[in-house]
């Protein structure tokens, strides 16, 4: 038995034009809504993974660890650590995970690893049964971050992480830890060694895309962040991936969709790649 079922960490709002890079806002804002700021609503959606014998988080969100300050500059909706309470809901606990898969080591991803923020405490790190689950160049780009996006990383996490003795790193498509029904896809144009997780189903594969494509515009080729490193090769990326999985009828799970969690992908006679049949949640989705 293996159900999928989506969990809600905390939301953000972000420039839109810096998470829609050169597409002008004349094209994205018919896309999305916009604020007063020029943000754009985003969620950090986490995928459960429930077998018989193990739970599996892909992914944590930012959660909630930001100082008050760094909490406004960076759009944080919430106070509150949204991720556990989701979990809650669904009748877990962070000490019930015991994998904890995360596809890099920027904050919107692996934040909700920290507990939540507390005037004069230092945060800790949740999940303390977990095996943490991170592709080998990610961690090594986290460790040694370029300039250009070092400020994405949680130095702090990092120590703690490694100091876990839990930090279980994939260089491989396969790994022996979660088995044959789980593959890993890497891909470089974010950022080096992001990890998608891909997922055997019955009625074919689901793939957590994480930020090679954050949620439902960015499915179309063109449409990429200008936080992405090398643009270009995250579109060849992109058409790899969309090509491969419409022949094996696969879906697509976003992290950062607000209204959208999965959805098929279909391609029209002159190429575009648009997501179609779409879920708002995943509740239970069993093999």
């Amino acid at each position: 038995m293996r159900a999928l079922t989506s969990i809600m960490g905390n939301s953000q709002k972000l420039d839109g034009g810096a998470m829609f890079g050169n597409v002008p806002k004349a094209l994205w804002s018919r896309w999305v809504d916009v604020d007063e700021a020029n943000r754009i609503s985003l969620c950090c959606r986490a995928l459960l993974v429930q077998e018989e014998k193990r739970n599996i988080l892909i992914e944590t969100g930012i959660g909630a660890f930001f100082e008050p300050k760094l909490k406004d500059r960076f759009g944080v909706i919430e106070s509150e650590h949204v991720l556990l309470d989701s979990l809650q809901h669904a009748g877990l606990s962070h000490e019930d995970i015991d994998i904890v898969i995360l596809s890099h080591l920027h904050f919107d991803h692996a934040g909700g690893l920290l507990s939540a923020w507390q005037a004069n405490q230092t945060s800790t790190l949740l999940f303390p049964n977990a095996t943490y689950v991170v592709g080998k160049q990610a961690w090594e780009r986290a460790c040694k971050p370029h300039f250009r996006d070092r400020a994405s990383f949680i130095p702090q996490l990092n120590q703690l992480l490694g100091a876990s003795q839990r930090l279980h790193l994939v260089t491989e498509n396969h790994d022996a830890l979660l088995g044959d029904d789980y593959r890993f896809h890497f891909s470089d144009g974010h950022t080096l060694g992001l990890m998608l997780t891909e997922i055997n189903m019955p009625a074919g594969p689901v793939v957590f895309v994480s930020d090679l494509i954050p949620a439902t515009p960015w499915v179309h080729l063109p449409v990429t962040m200008g936080y992405d490193r090398a643009p270009e090769q995250l579109i060849d990326e992109k058409q790899t991936l969309l090509t491969d999985l419409m022949s094996r009828q696969g879906r697509l799970y976003y992290t950062h969709d607000p209204h959208v969690a999965m959805s098929h992908i279909t391609q029209d006679d002159k190429g575009r790649f648009s997501a179609t049949k779409t879920h708002s949640v995943v509740t239970q989705l069993t093999q």
